[in-house]
């Protein structure tokens, strides 16, 4: 197990570069791919030690464009993404290449935000058709409960 970045001495930025570099060796450990997509590095270096004890394979990646490339080289088993990231519905807009996609259509996302703290907008979904209209599959404001995460994260992998 990992420590956390301040236990190892180095800051998150530096665990992120770590994550980057060691991608590769985590790819051939068994258990499903987890894509985790946002500009935020403490937040993909936060939930890859909360997803990888659990025996989920993590792939960060700060760019949905970059995460798209990935997913052509590896289908992910489940994918959690930002909303805001290069512009204001990044992480919308990535969820409908992924729905809109016939080698992905069946790959469920989840939404983690913190649009309404940031900005005041309120997306959270209210019903399962708000959901479908995001083209995801499951939806969090951050800060996101470890908890609540790994038991949604279970659900849709039905594990």
């Amino acid at each position: 197990m990992r420590l956390t970045p301040a236990a190892e001495g180095c800051s998150v930025a530096e665990a992120c570069e770590d994550v980057r570099t060691c991608e590769n060796e985590r790819m051939t450990t068994p258990g499903p791919l987890i894509l985790l997509i946002d500009d935020d590095e403490d937040f993909l270096e936060i939930n890859r030690q909360i997803l990888e004890p659990k025996g989920y394979r993590v792939v960060c990646c700060t760019d949905p464009r970059d995460a798209w490339q990935r997913m052509a080289g590896e289908k992910p088993a489940l994918v959690i993404t930002d909303l805001m990231m290069n512009n204001l519905d990044s992480g919308f807009s990535l969820a409908r290449q992924i729905k809109q996609d016939p080698r992905f259509a069946d790959v469920p996302i989840i939404l983690a935000t913190a649009v309404t703290s940031a900005v005041g907008l309120d997306f959270r979904p209210q019903t399962a058709a708000d959901l479908a209209a995001m083209y995801v599959d499951a939806y969090f404001d951050k800060p996101v409960s470890p908890k609540q995460l790994l038991e949604k994260i279970a659900e849709l992998l039905h594990r």
